[in-house]
């Protein structure tokens, strides 16, 4: 007699574990699981199974849905955000995750629009929607001023974006970096002059002439001629044009942690000098000098063919 075999079904999962067991999943992989995931911690669950929870989880709120190059990705909400979310669509919520994802230095619009392949109409609406609620904001970039990035409402924008302390609406401001540029000089010029005074032996002499740029940065906040707060590597970015420029000239010490002005056991001094001989032409270029070197390209805001500096540098 043949032997039959009875196929035993597996009894019907309670929904609510499957959800459970999702949310599980989803806290040990904080950057978000794909569903290949959750098949293979749950294979006796039906796909239709997945589905349902999934979609509850998403309608609820519990569940973020990002796209990435391998496909979809389910990654656990944060509490605060899901309360701002509360009311919007998929759609939003997914164009709301992308910029969140892309912090303080924004993302275009088409970035967006590859990153959740939707139709541009539906994320300019998305966007303007978005922004009327005060969640996200656009900002003018230095890099392309006709374009702007999107980014949560509540960030500071990055320094690739504004151009920190050297923009001001977008507008390079040269007067001001030239105001720096001849008071961090002058300040070390005095401390070499007083240096040169206390006509103690060479050594010493030398030693003293140096500042650090702690010292510098304090002197500058101290005067006032700035509208907007400077930082120490603001400081440095001046005094390395210096330092292009022959004025200056940088050594670099071993400092105590917790010593002022020092940076993972090392602390940068600077002292001005007086150059042997005159630079040659090449040496004096503005592109050695330019703070804003890495921002200068054909066709942005600021490029060599509108560049005030090198058309007078061409010309002497």
């Amino acid at each position: 007699m043949a032997e039959v075999k009875v196929k035993v079904q597996p009894p019907d999962a309670d929904p609510v574990e499957i959800e459970n067991r999702i949310i599980e999943l989803c806290h040990q992989f904080p950057h978000g699981i794909t569903d290949q995931v959750i098949q293979n911690e749950m294979p006796h669950i039906e796909a239709q199974q997945r589905a349902v929870a999934i979609n509850r989880l998403l309608s609820m709120g519990q569940l973020d849905l990002l796209r990435s190059n391998t496909g979809l990705l389910y990654r656990i909400k944060d509490s605060q955000n899901a309360g701002k979310m509360k009311g919007s669509d998929n759609q939003e919520k997914l164009v709301y995750q992308i910029i969140e994802d892309a912090g303080n230095k924004g993302i275009w619009s088409r970035d967006i629009r590859y990153k959740s392949n939707l139709p541009l109409t539906e994320i300019n609406k998305i966007l303007k929607n978005l922004e009327s609620k005060k969640l996200i904001k656009a900002v003018k970039s230095v890099a392309a001023s006709k374009k702007k990035v999107y980014m949560l409402y509540n960030l500071q924008p990055d320094r690739s974006v504004t151009g920190g302390a050297w923009y001001s609406d977008q507008d390079f401001e040269s007067e001001f970096v030239e105001v720096l540029n001849q008071q961090c000089f002058k300040f070390l010029q005095t401390k070499a002059e007083t240096a040169r005074e206390s006509k103690q032996n060479p050594m010493i002499q030398r030693n003293s002439s140096f500042a650090s740029s702690h010292e510098v940065w304090k002197y500058i906040c101290e005067l006032g001629i700035s509208k907007v707060e400077l930082s120490m590597e603001d400081i440095e970015t001046i005094l390395n044009t210096l330092i292009y420029d022959g004025k200056v000239e940088i050594t670099i010490i071993a400092a105590k942690e917790g010593t002022v002005g020092s940076v993972d056991g090392h602390m940068k001094l600077y002292r001005a000098v007086n150059p042997i001989i005159p630079p040659t032409g090449l040496v004096r270029a503005p592109c050695g000098l330019c703070p804003v070197f890495d921002d200068c390209h054909e066709g942005g805001e600021i490029s060599p063919s509108n560049c005030i500096y090198m058309t007078e540098w061409l010309e002497f």
